[in-house]
């Protein structure tokens, strides 16, 4: 009993409950690890500068090659809805032919019994004319044409809102991952600080006769095996931020530090969720208006059953210059010259084109009850992806509550172990266990919080709730 005393009166004596990383001048073996944090960079390494989850989305709605591909996508099919493209308009063209003709002449007749002969008899034509025709009826296919248009333009905006959407939400789950692996760097950081502190205190109790010398080689492994397990999740972080950049449309190789941290909403409603996917969903709304496309198609082709009526119209000028006519028996040139309008209508009425028609209008129809089997299939898929992204928002939230009380509690006992071990009332193994508790429950809580911040993503994304516009 009295040993017992002494020892814990030399080892509080020599360290203070206060101290965190207590100097031992008489010891400095080679092989042992120092006070300073083992992750400290050297100090010609300049900061890497701070990103906002603001700015990563920012940058990344600007610079993502999706989104942008989609908008160029945007760009055509809006510059494609025009009434012209429909076939609303009249087309007029500007004609101009020039041609010149040689050519050996021979003319003989019955009053004439030699004939006329003459080599390299030149002729030469000119035309011009500026010709238009406008279809004014052709059973109102024009006008389905243009709003088939119209509704292929929403489609794909609706598609860019959707890939809009997806992105950010890609990028905000990967900023987000930077933040968690970041944040396990800084647990196996204070593990290592709790596993040098036991290195100094069984060094101590080592040097004082009291503790065997099995015992610093086994923290010193344990010490090793942390900072194993620091370099892997270094190598993690750095996964993130490319991975992240890449998402940015950055340089793969750009340091950053995040300056956000994960804070999980608890307010969302599971009713309002559903209802807003229902109303917002940009896949959703993409599948309902291809129906109408559908049911476009399948108006157009009954269009082209009906007659097709046009006007024609123009303005020409014609010359002629022919060398090769013979006036008795000299070779004459004649001339001639026209100058004028036309017009006139253009009917067409389709009789038989072997059913293709009927054949048109039967995949039509086919198209139309697919595109209606799209959109249930794309609700059932959204309805699924909600349930299941609701579930695990409402478990992680649980689970976080848990595992905030938790964290506390393995503090507060890494805390007590750590003292009692240096009053000698502790096994290392004791001390140990405590420790890698408490990294356990520092690396879940992180875990947890992500998972539970990833539900709530995929429950905005849904719902349409990260982008208010396309």
């Amino acid at each position: 009993m009295l040993r017992s005393l002494l020892v814990a009166l030399l080892v509080v004596a020599a360290f203070p409950v206060r101290a965190q990383q207590p100097a031992l001048p008489a010891r400095q073996p080679a092989a042992q690890p120092q006070a300073k944090p083992q992750t400290e960079k050297p100090e010609t390494v300049a900061p890497a500068p701070r990103l906002t989850l603001a700015e990563a989305l920012r940058i990344g709605l600007e610079n993502n090659y999706d989104i942008q591909l989609s908008r160029q996508d945007a760009r055509i099919v809006e510059n494609n809805v025009t009434r012209g493209n429909a076939g609303q308009l009249p087309v007029v063209n500007g004609n101009l032919t020039r041609s010149f003709t040689l050519n050996n002449v021979r003319q003989e007749s019955a009053s004439r019994p030699n004939p006329s002969t003459a080599s390299g008899a030149q002729s030469n034509r000119l035309n011009a004319n500026v010709a238009a025709t406008w279809t004014i009826f052709d059973g109102f296919g024009m006008f389905v044409a243009y709003d088939r248009l119209r509704a292929v333009a929403q489609s794909q905006q609706q598609l860019t809102r959707a890939t809009a959407e997806e992105t950010v939400a890609s990028i905000t789950e990967a900023y987000f991952t930077v933040v968690r692996e970041a944040g396990k760097i800084q647990s196996f950081e204070e593990a290592l600080r709790i596993g040098q502190q036991r290195i100094d205190l069984t060094q101590a109790r080592a040097d004082v006769g009291v503790g065997a010398k099995v015992e610093v080689l086994t923290a010193r492994v344990d010490y090793n095996a942390d900072r194993s397990a620091l370099i892997q999740q270094q190598e993690a972080l750095k996964t993130a931020k490319v991975n992240l950049n890449n998402l940015l449309g950055r340089a793969p190789a750009l340091d950053f530090l995040p300056a956000d941290s994960i804070v999980v909403s608890r307010e969302l409603s599971r009713e309002t969720v559903l209802a807003a996917i229902r109303e917002n969903n940009p896949r959703l709304q993409q599948a309902k208006i291809n129906t109408q496309v559908a049911a476009y198609d399948r108006k157009l082709v009954r269009a082209s059953r009906f007659p097709q009526v046009g006007l024609t119209g123009g303005y020409g000028f014609n010359r002629n210059v022919n060398g090769e006519a013979f006036f008795g028996t000299e070779l004459t040139t004649n001339t001639g010259r026209q100058l004028g309008f036309n017009y006139g209508v253009v009917a067409s009425v389709p009789i038989f084109d072997g059913f293709n028609r009927n054949r048109l209008a039967q995949n039509a129809r086919i198209a139309e009850d697919q595109s209606r089997l799209q959109v249930a299939q794309t609700q059932l898929q959204l309805d699924a992806e909600a349930e299941q992204a609701w579930a695990q928002y409402q478990n992680r939230l649980q689970l976080l509550q848990l595992e905030e009380e938790n964290i506390q509690l393995a503090r507060q006992n890494v805390a007590i172990a750590l003292e009692r071990y240096r009053l000698g009332l502790l096994t290392p193994l004791a001390l140990r266990e405590a420790q890698r508790s408490q990294l356990d429950a520092e690396n879940r809580l992180l875990d947890i919080r992500f998972q539970a911040k990833q539900a709530e993503i995929t429950l905005r994304r849904l719902s349409s709730g990260l982008v208010q516009e396309p």
